[in-house]
């Protein structure tokens, strides 16, 4: 087993190791010291993992490659899918070739591992360096599963080596050590993203759902909890939303709009109400866009990662900014309408479905998808750079600081949910401002027809570059407000509705 070549007082390494150690270009020195004696607990651990690379090794030159850990791991007793072994190559593998060499085979264990024994102090509720069934029965009840105390042995026995029905931490970690678990669920609990942060456009790629969340339907209570704040935190947040609408269309070199001027205009022209035009089909949309994306998301991941319980991340971005489009394309006319009502006059329209019915009679039904290539377009930067930063900081914060938990706090969630949204708007916004002025055009008589390509060069001529980011100093603003806002009517509404925060 692997304890026996990991753990010193199991058994000694072989004599060669040292030996092999010293002389290969890829020695255990030239790594350094990645996990600190962690991974046995003891001295010189260095030299045994060195001496399970060998064993892994089983053609001798340098690198482990699949057929590498399938030969090997069977010869130390653990036998793995060629699935899943494939993913530890991919997981550990920085430089693409293919295989693992030492350095990135230390990496990956230090990583890993490190996972692991979050994960295995927070089942151990009693904090004796065990875990036996009434604390694996607490922590999947804490996930929204009820489980037997027999079903919790069986889930024992599966790891305990010793017959004490107890689990170490030697026990957890040799049988999981060469598994490619992904996205723990304990990880996955604490760092949720979409469902938490709405900072006015539902562009993000939607948080992964354990099996029991699922299967016990959490899933449902988390969207509607998000649903509820985004509503809140949007109708909070509305007066900025709508002067960077009104400067978006608006604003240019001869018009220069500030942000006290611009609410002092919305103000004079139709009161303090007027601040909140646009407000009501904003939140209106939320739950059919929320839905729809999630039940995309849901039948995509089928697809793109079939063979596997949650996706790796370019995989989550595929198939969140698939089901990203298929929901913006089933609400898109509210996006229209949205638009519309926010840049109306006072007395223009009595309603949204006034407003509907007479664009529908001026401009027919292709004005409700006015805009739509670069909303689409839009998706793909604002998704990607959202969730590649949001994972950054969260795997960076795992690895620098989580110790006994990976409970990032409040603070921490905070702060990487308005960086990460932050820097996908920042990307997507000149087409988001290029969306708008399609949307808002369409409504002016007389108005040439305008394509995007056309929009782009004739803000570019007039306006300069500058030009494509009107409106986004309100947009900024409303960042932090609109992130705090939803995490705390969020984590209430959980509460309310039975979801146990951690």
């Amino acid at each position: 087993m692997v304890s026996s070549v990991l753990c010193r007082c199991v058994a000694s390494p072989p004599p060669d190791a040292a030996t092999a150690a010293s002389s290969s270009a890829a020695s255990p020195a030239s790594v350094g010291d990645p996990c600190g004696g962690a991974v046995c607990g003891g001295p010189d651990h260095q030299l045994r993992l060195w001496t399970l690379f060998q064993a892994l090794d089983v053609n001798r030159d340098g690198g482990l490659c699949v057929n590498d850990l399938a030969v090997g791991l069977r010869r130390l007793g653990l036998h793995r899918t060629e699935g899943e072994l494939r993913k530890i190559v991919q997981a550990g593998d920085k430089d693409l070739d293919g295989q693992l060499d030492f350095e990135e085979f230390v990496h990956y264990l230090q990583d890993h591992e490190k996972k692991l024994r979050l994960v295995f102090k927070s089942l151990d509720k009693k904090n004796d360096g065990r875990i036996d069934a009434q604390e694996i029965m607490q922590s999947l009840r804490d996930l929204g599963v009820k489980i037997s105390e027999q079903q919790a042995e069986k889930i024992l026995k599966s790891m305990d080596k010793n017959g004490t029905m107890t689990i170490d931490w030697n026990e957890w970690r040799d049988y999981h050590l060469l598994h490619p678990v992904e996205n723990i669920p304990e990880i996955i609990l604490y760092w949720k993203h979409s469902t938490i942060f709405d900072v006015g456009e539902n562009l993000t790629v939607p948080d992964e759902f354990t099996v029991e969340e699922r299967q016990t339907g959490m899933w449902w209570r988390h969207l509607v909890a998000g649903g509820g704040a985004g509503a809140v935190s949007r109708t909070c947040t509305a007066p900025l939303d709508r002067l960077k609408v009104l400067m978006q269309v608006h604003a240019s070199r001869s018009n220069n709009m500030c942000i006290v001027g611009g609410f002092t205009q919305m103000i004079r022209e139709g009161g303090a109400k007027s601040l909140w035009r646009g407000n009501g089909i904003n939140v209106l949309k939320i739950a059919p866009e929320s839905a729809i994306k999630f039940m995309a998301y849901e039948q995509i991941k089928r697809l793109v990662g079939s063979d596997q319980e949650t996706l790796r991340i370019h995989e989550r971005l595929v198939a969140g900014s698939l089901a990203g489009a298929i929901a913006q394309s089933s609400i898109y006319p509210m996006e229209v309408l949205k638009t519309r009502m926010a840049l109306r006059k006072t007395g223009q329209y009595s309603g949204m479905l006034d407003c509907a019915r007479r664009i529908l009679a001026r401009e027919g039904v292709a004005a409700f998808y006015k805009g739509y290539v670069p909303n689409m377009l839009g998706i793909i930067p604002y998704a990607g750079i959202d969730l590649a930063v949001y994972e950054t900081l969260k795997n960076t914060w795992l690895q620098r600081y989580a110790v006994n938990s990976a409970d990032p706090g409040v603070f921490v969630l905070l702060a990487c949910g308005t960086i990460s949204s932050t820097c996908g708007q920042l990307a997507s916004y000149p087409l988001a401002l290029v969306r708008t002025r399609m949307q808002a055009q369409a409504s002016i008589e007389g108005a040439p027809e305008v394509t995007m390509s056309s929009l782009f060069k004739q803000i570019l001529r007039t306006e300069g570059a500058f030009g494509l980011y009107r409106g986004l100093a309100p947009n900024f603003m409303k960042v932090i407000p609109a992130v705090s806002i939803s995490y705390v009517v969020y984590e209430n509404l959980k509460i309310t509705l039975g979801v146990q925060s951690r």
